[in-house]
């Protein structure tokens, strides 16, 4: 173990679009952790759609010139407390950093099963898999055989969304994504019926053709046209699980999509959004689903793994102009 840490740093309120000069890396020496607490050394970050809201000065937002948090795995390398052991893997969320002084209460244990990798726990077993199984499940409550749309379909909770709902029995699985690449992947590998570059035209255009006959469920991650559209596309007692915004996150005073609001009255639709923080009583529950499927094979996990902790920010600006493929993890 190194004698010193490096946390990363918001520096300034990004207007747009953020750059590597909105962040710095700042050494210091190793932590020590006081009675009660356990010092951590952290082996796998998430880097998140979301972070990119908290760079901006919203309630609850990152403060400039603190590290910044985030789902991390890390190995107890030193403990003051019973209740963390030495060389115990833990879940917590000071993330953002090499090495972390943690409570226990800060902290979630994590359940090994045999061939599940580690990452696992970042991706489809963690918040992603959870947003993806809680807005299918508990929000849109898919019933077999509904057609279902999904937005940003090859980001890491737009992957986890078409292979679980693959699982639960879904007709007809139609994704958007950014690149014909993209496209050609969810259709070859995730198990979609049809994806779309968003940039070959109109949503409404490109989805009425990958869904000529409308869709039952939309699960939308981006906002703007595509949530139009989808709206548009809804069949009566259509439901929309809202889970994020991308398309607003980079463009201060963006308008809200355009669609016929009378279309929620009288196709009886339901538009209801989430944060997973608030269903993680359901973290058991995706466990028990998912891990026998990852097991036998039948579910694959969607990762993209940058090496480095150096290289976190660049991680994390590649995600937000969509240079990954499922979840992106970075590696110590």
């Amino acid at each position: 173990m190194t004698e010193t840490a490096l946390t990363v740093h918001q520096t300034a309120r990004p207007h747009g679009f953020p750059t590597a000069d909105h962040f710095t890396f700042s050494e210091s020496a190793l932590p020590r952790p006081a009675a009660g607490s356990a010092l951590v050394e952290n082996l796998y970050w998430s880097v998140d759609p979301y972070h990119r809201e908290m760079m901006d000065d919203v309630p609850g937002g990152f403060a400039l010139g603190a590290p910044l948090e985030g789902r991390t795995l890390g190995r107890v390398v030193a403990s003051r407390t019973p209740r963390l052991t030495e060389g115990e893997i833990v879940f917590h969320r000071k993330g953002w950093r090499t090495h972390a002084v943690v409570a226990p209460e800060e902290t979630r244990r994590l359940p090994r099963f045999d061939g599940v990798p580690l990452t696992a726990y970042l991706s489809t077993l963690g918040g992603t898999g959870l947003t993806a199984y809680v807005g299918l499940t508990r929000i849109a409550r898919l019933q077999e055989g509904e057609d279902l749309f999904v937005s940003a379909a090859a980001g890491g909770v737009g992957t986890t969304t078409g292979r679980f709902a693959r699982l639960l029995g879904a007709g007809r699985l139609v994704g958007s994504t950014g690149s014909k690449a993209k496209a050609d992947h969810l259709t070859r590998e995730v198990g979609y019926d049809a994806a779309f570059d968003y940039h070959d035209g109109p949503t409404a255009e490109l989805l009425g053709k990958a869904a000529p006959d409308g869709i039952d469920v939309f699960v939308d991650n981006v906002g703007g046209e595509q949530l139009a559209a989808a709206v548009g596309a809804l069949r009566e007692f259509g439901r929309v699980a809202r889970v994020g915004t991308i398309s607003q996150y980079n463009t201060p005073g963006a308008t809200s999509p355009r669609f016929d609001h009378a279309d929620i009255v009288e196709k009886s639709l339901r538009l209801e959004g989430f944060l997973v923080r608030n269903h993680l009583d359901l973290q058991e529950e995706l466990y028990e689903f998912a891990v026998p499927h990852l097991r036998s094979g039948r579910l694959a996990l969607d990762e993209t793994v940058v090496d480095g902790f150096g290289n976190i920010v660049d991680a994390f600006l590649g995600m937000l102009r969509g240079e990954n493929t499922g979840k992106i993890i970075v590696r110590a």
